[in-house]
């Protein structure tokens, strides 16, 4: 009886892991917001956005074309021997583009993203509250949230989309080298079926919006756990290990959300 009554949790515990968790919460939505807020006054500096922009998308732009590429040719060989099932295999080139438009440029961009950008985001921030750089920053009265995180932060949303369309755009041609020039498939259905099938607003529109979504999130959380990690080799380190699972997760789970809003109105 002693024993089942120390493994129960008492009401003070449950009250304060729960008062724990709605102030974490308060905390990333407060910071959230002071990441957003500046947005405007950064067009005054664009230079800080723009060296973000090239660093991030730039330094990420090979693993994107490659895995792209590499999809677009599975994408192919798989929807090929499906479709010849049911004699339409003219319709490759449709299938290979919608896949990619709508779900996996964004999605897999993403995962990409937060494995290459996301993990580098939380490293620096988090080094840099090590070495007690951000400190400094306060002590000069410089806010280093609207000088180091926001910069980071609007760099990564607008990089994302342009590497989910390279990504695209990518896996559209390994899908018509291996469709069209490998296998056979007349190159004029290729085209022709994926020009009149996928749709700008519907499709490309949607696949869009995603990755701008998506580009939040990863760079939220990026930012976030670099922020709040602990100032020791350790917290860096485990501060970017929580980025990569938790950007992922959050992706896979607003993919699944966002999915279920656009496609089924």
């Amino acid at each position: 009886m002693k024993a089942s009554s120390r493994s129960r949790l008492h009401p003070a515990e449950i009250g304060f892991s729960s008062r724990l968790a709605l102030a974490d919460w308060g905390y990333g939505a407060r910071l959230f917001g002071r990441l957003v807020w500046p947005g405007w006054a950064l067009l005054r500096r664009l230079r800080l956005v723009t060296d973000q922009i090239h660093y991030m998308g730039n330094y990420s732009l090979a693993i994107i074309m490659v895995s792209g590429t590499f999809v677009g040719f599975v994408l192919a060989l798989q929807g090929y021997y499906t479709l010849q099932r049911y004699g339409s295999s003219e319709a490759l080139g449709l299938l290979v583009a919608l896949s990619l438009v709508r779900e996996l440029g964004p999605v897999i961009s993403a995962l990409l993203f937060a494995g290459r950008a996301g993990t580098s985001l939380t490293a620096e921030i988090g080094l840099m509250k090590a070495g007690e750089q951000l400190s400094a920053m306060e002590m000069m009265a410089v806010d280093p949230v609207r000088r180091i995180l926001a910069p980071r932060f609007w760099g990564a949303v607008i990089a994302m989309p342009l590497l989910a369309a390279i990504f695209s755009a990518m896996g559209i041609l390994g899908g018509w080298l291996v469709g069209v020039v490998m296998i056979g498939v007349d190159a004029g259905a290729f085209w022709s079926q994926m020009q009149s099938g996928v749709d700008v607003f519907a499709d490309v529109g949607n696949g869009v919006l995603k990755s701008v979504i998506f580009g939040l999130a990863v760079s939220f959380t990026a930012l976030l756990q670099g922020y709040v990690a602990q100032p020791t080799p350790e917290g860096v380190s485990l501060a970017t290990t929580r980025t990569v699972v938790l950007a992922s997760l959050t992706v896979l789970a607003l993919d699944f959300v966002l999915t279920a809003l656009m496609f089924s109105i």
